[in-house]
Parts: structure tokens; sequence; C-alpha cells
């Protein structure tokens, strides 16, 4: 028997505000999901698109320790999130940035992970997009180029995941400064898994009525 189809989204009532209980079981989650993503990619020496990629950059041209360099590539993003996305969500990025950076530590402290380069890439892609689009979701992110793909979906309708697609391609390709060109293919393989799951996932009135 055919089950009924569902209402068009655009006549779909908007559900009720997440909840400060709704946001943080959210980001745990999401937390939860991209410290073992980036493990995986960590684990087959990959790296990955957005932020993280840039704090690797960073991390690895100029031997600062990650975790400082996660949080000094955000600094410039907050005030964009401020300013176009407001101060819910900016304070939120920063608590999501700050337990993300306590999460990579905690798994790298914990968990040794072996694994393929294309299970590490695929599988670590899938986790962080999902982590991801959990965040965005909840109108929070973990920062950077999040930020910025977000504040351009909400401003103009413009895809976030093919966004944050096209600056990936940029900071992945910095990384053949610092990394072997097979490790860079595998990547790049690893970015698009991340950036396919917020092109499917994250669009305008899916969910709820478009803007």
């Amino acid at each position: 028997m055919a089950m009924p189809s569902a209402a068009p989204s655009s006549l779909a009532p908007p559900g009720p505000p997440h909840s400060v209980v709704d946001d943080l079981q959210a980001g745990v989650i999401a937390v939860v999901m991209a410290s073992l993503g980036l493990a995986l990619l960590n684990s087959a020496g990959l790296m990955t698109g957005g932020t993280p990629g840039l704090a690797f950059l960073l991390s690895y041209a100029t031997g600062m320790p990650l975790g400082l360099a996660l949080f000094l590539v955000n600094l410039p993003f907050y005030l964009l999130g401020w300013r176009g996305m407001g101060p819910r969500f900016t304070l939120k990025t920063l608590g999501a940035v700050t337990a993300l950076a306590l999460g990579v530590a905690a798994v790298n402290q914990v968990l040794v992970v072996r694994t393929a380069p294309l299970h590490a890439a695929l599988a670590g892609g899938v986790l962080i997009g999902t982590a991801l689009l959990v965040m965005f979701r909840h109108r929070a992110s973990f920062g950077g180029i999040n930020i910025l793909a977000m504040f351009l979906h909400e401003r103009f309708g413009w895809s976030a995941g093919k966004v944050q697609m096209a600056i990936d391609i940029g900071i992945l390709a910095g990384a053949f400064f610092i990394m072997d060109v097979q490790r860079v293919g595998w990547s790049v393989l690893g970015s698009l898994a991340v950036n396919a799951v917020l092109v499917w996932n994250h669009r305008p009135g899916r969910y709820l009525p478009a803007a």
C-alpha cells in the first residue's frame, strides 16, 4: 500500500525553535563525529578542506600546535559571523570550535586508528560532512569557512556545500607544497565526500519553508 505523499515543504509550518538542550546534544554529536572523521584522515596522513585544512597548512608551515592554529585561523571569521549571522550563532560556533579542538586531542590520546587511505578519505569525509550538517541545522558551525558558507547560504541562497567545495579546492591546492601527490589525491576525495553530504542534504526549503 502506497504511503500518502508528504505536504509540500513550502506549505509546512516552521518547527519550534531549538532549545538550549537541543543545541547542546547536537553539538556533542557533531563534535564526536567530526573528531572521529579527523582522526581517520590523520591516521592515513591525509588532510581536509575548510578551517581544519587551513589549520593543518599553518601548523605544517610554522610548526605551530594544531589546536592553536585552529583557533587563530577562526578569528577573522567570528566578526563575519557576529555581524551576518548574529551573536547566538557566533557564540555557539565559538563553543563548537573549542569543543572540537579538545575532542580531536582526546581522540588522539585514547584511540589508535589504522586504515587504508581510501577508507579514511570516504569514511572520514562522510563523518565530517554529517557533523557539519548537524551543526548547520542548529544554526552553528565549526567556524571559519563554515561561517562564510552559511552566511552566503542565508544571505544569497547559495549552496553551502558548493561554496565550501570551491574554497576547499583552493585550500587543498596548497597541500601540494607539504604533501606528496598521492596523499593530496586521497585528501581531495575526502573533501568531496564532506561536501557531497552537504550538497545533497542542505538545501533551502527541503525540510523547512524556503526564506
